[in-house]
């Protein structure tokens, strides 16, 4: 038997110039490449052998096509019925069949072109195309990185900054918090954005051309042949089904997985938090790239084909299913369980879909694909209000932070580090959060008369923003925490050395984050200076006004012609318990820690302003009274230089003995 196409031509089937074929011979022609009754028509596509031969077959159904709807049949009918001849009404019936048989061969054979064409011209998109600006992702990426290492740098910034001496109280106090302390700062793999309440221009698009133009050209050639003969929903399955298939090889490329809402929420929050730094660079490839792709195919292939907006309804088709498989995910974060680790990639999923969202509104612009487009605002909305609930829960938790073990040395707790570090992200996603949080904290005179709650008036701070209102809410109800954790150390120094540590930390960061101190104030940080300042004081005054009390002169001179006017007795029993105070404060306070070297050196120096000219006074008053009588070395037991060296021994979070073997080596 011969090929289809080696049969197909015949004297008298084309008209003299090569464009015409009548009724009969289109009829043959779509007979020849009907493979259900033919084994080479079905091992052979016309489309993929002779351009000649596939513009004919394409004539062919022209031709049927017209003939379905040409008056010659009913005319012919029609003037049968008038002569009343039976024989004519069953050679039309015959006629009527044979087109309608035609067009339904026509129309299988047509769908399998189709189908093919689009399998034959369907290939994986090329890994450099499925990238949303290589160049800024490749900022983006170092950027990232970047902010990754300042925020690790920040959390573990230096010995100094670290517990010392904790043995397993440290580790307990982590264990009863109710916040995760031991992960300072929640890690945020992508740079942080500034993202604006009204939305980009749509010019970050990247429409690819996934078929070529020639294929293109068969394609619609085909679809609108199909459509006009009434095969419209068998001719959009096919493209749907075929097209589904290449993005979803796509979304595997991506790394996107088809996982349901109730599968991502119970992902544990790290391999969560992996997968939504990867969704964030996927969703900008799909939209941009992918789906934008996919549309612009629709279009050049359905566009103005009928009245009906049929490249509309095969977009949809296609690219529906994976896209609301890909906003799911988002979806399903924006509703799990609120925590405050998850707060910065709430903020930096809601970033990117603010980014996002004049994209989708370009892509998704038609009425078949409104229920994306309500989809994606939803999320927005909902991972607005699961930012502003996880701050008001952050607040909450810093509050009520329950842990009752002092740390070791009245250093730094391990709250204060995480809530400062927490805070000082939050100032850099400003530009976010300062249209997200639109009212004050749940605070104020209403909380007046509650012992377990601060109170504060924002008076004062009227002009400021809401969100700066909560950081410093934040502060005050830290310092509230730390205040009530004070008390819990048995020695009132050490708990005013503990407020200082802590309250100067506060202020450090403070000053160390341009956006935090702009958002705090100048005149709220001279507050907050003011208060670890007297804490200072208050240490001073427990620790060393009774160690300087012993250096007074009264109660220690006498009368009498026989007397020198000094008690030896008294005198010797003042600089006992001088030796004693002072031994004491010098073994407990050495193994006491103020992390901050400037703070510390400050904190010496002011000891030693006022300790070491009072001992100096005293010794040069009554060093003579001593010495003259029996075992001075008993009473006289440190020179000044002794008293210089002993306070270089405090705040170092260690025994005197190590220092000792320091100062020997």
């Amino acid at each position: 038997m011969a090929s289809p196409e080696e049969t197909g031509g015949g004297s008298g089937s084309w008209s003299s110039n090569n464009n015409n074929i009548d009724l009969e011979e289109a009829q043959k022609i779509i007979l020849r490449w009907d493979s259900s009754a033919s084994e080479e028509a079905r091992e052979k596509m016309i489309f993929d052998g002779d351009r000649h031969e596939a513009d004919r077959y394409l004539l062919a159904v022209d031709e049927i096509q017209r003939s379905m709807s040409s008056a010659s049949i009913s005319a012919t009918a029609a003037a049968a019925d008038a002569d009343g001849g039976n024989g004519e009404d069953s050679s039309k019936d015959q006629a009527q069949d044979k087109v309608n048989s035609a067009i339904q061969i026509a129309m299988a054979r047509l769908e399998d072109e189709f189908r093919n064409i689009l399998l034959s011209h369907t290939a994986p998109i090329e890994e450099d195309a499925l990238t949303d600006n290589p160049a800024a992702a490749a900022a983006e990426s170092s950027s990232s990185t970047s902010a990754a290492e300042s925020s690790t740098a920040a959390a573990e910034s230096g010995e100094e900054d670290r517990l010392s001496s904790s043995g397993g109280s440290g580790s307990q106090v982590l264990e009863e918090t109710n916040l995760n302390l031991s992960d300072p700062i929640p890690r945020t793999g992508s740079s942080v954005s500034n993202s604006s309440g009204s939305y980009r221009s749509t010019s970050s698009i990247k429409e690819l051309d996934l078929i070529p133009e020639l294929a293109v050209y068969d394609l619609r050639s085909i679809a609108e042949r199909m459509i006009s003969a009434g095969y419209l929903r068998e001719c959009i399955q096919v493209y749907g089904s075929v097209r589904k298939s290449a993005v979803d090889s796509s979304f595997r490329r991506l790394g996107i997985e088809k996982l349901s809402i109730g599968d991502i929420q119970r992902l544990e929050w790290d391999a969560l938090e992996s997968k939504i730094r990867r969704w964030i660079r996927a969703a900008k490839v799909c939209v941009r790239i992918l789906f934008a792709s996919e549309k612009k195919l629709c279009e050049q292939i359905f566009d103005g084909i009928e009245t009906a907006a049929v490249d509309e309804a095969c977009f949809v088709e296609t690219v529906k299913g994976p896209a609301v498989q890909l906003f799911n995910f988002a979806e399903a974060v924006s509703i799990s369980r609120r925590s405050p680790e998850k707060m910065f990639k709430i903020l930096d999923l809601h970033d990117a879909l603010v980014d996002l969202m004049p994209d989708i509104e370009s892509v998704f612009d038609a009425k078949s694909a409104d229920s994306i487009r309500v989809q994606a605002a939803e999320i927005l909305s909902r991972l607005a209000e699961a930012a502003r609930g996880i701050l008001s829960e952050f607040e909450n938790a810093v509050l009520r932070e329950p842990s009752k073990i002092p740390v070791p040395g009245g250093t730094i707790h391990p709250l204060t580090r995480y809530v400062m570090n927490y805070i000082s992200l939050i100032s850099d996603y400003k530009q976010t959060l300062i249209e997200l949080i639109m009212s004050k904290p749940s605070t104020g005179s209403r909380y007046s008369g509650d012992p377990t709650t601060p109170d504060m008036e924002f008076a004062e701070l009227e002009s400021k923003p809401p969100l700066a209102l909560h950081l410093i809410w934040i502060i005050v109800i830290l310092q509230f925490n730390l205040d009530g954790k004070s008390k819990l150390y048995k020695d009132v120094s050490l708990a005013h050395l503990f407020m200082m540590n802590n309250v100067h930390y506060i202020v450090q960061k403070v000053k160390g984050s341009m956006e935090l101190r702009e958002m705090i104030g100048d005149d709220y940080l001279r507050k907050l200076t003011g208060k670890f300042r007297q804490s200072a004081t208050n240490y001073q005054r427990a620790t060393w006004v009774g160690v300087l009390y012993c250096l007074r002169d009264e109660g220690l001179h006498v009368s009498g012609s026989f007397s020198s006017g000094v008690s030896k007795s008294a005198l010797r029993e003042r600089f006992k318990s001088f030796n004693g105070m002072f031994e004491e404060v010098h073994r407990t306070q050495a193994t006491w820690l103020i992390p901050d070297t400037q703070l510390r050196e400050e904190l010496r120096i002011s000891i030693s302003e006022h300790l070491i000219p009072a001992y100096r006074s005293f010794l040069g008053r009554f060093r003579s009274h001593i010495e003259s009588g029996r075992h001075p070395e008993n009473y006289i037991k440190y020179s000044v230089e002794d008293l210089e060296s002993a306070v270089l021994d405090f705040f170092e979070g260690c025994p005197v003995s190590q220092h000792s073997r320091k100062r020997s080596q």
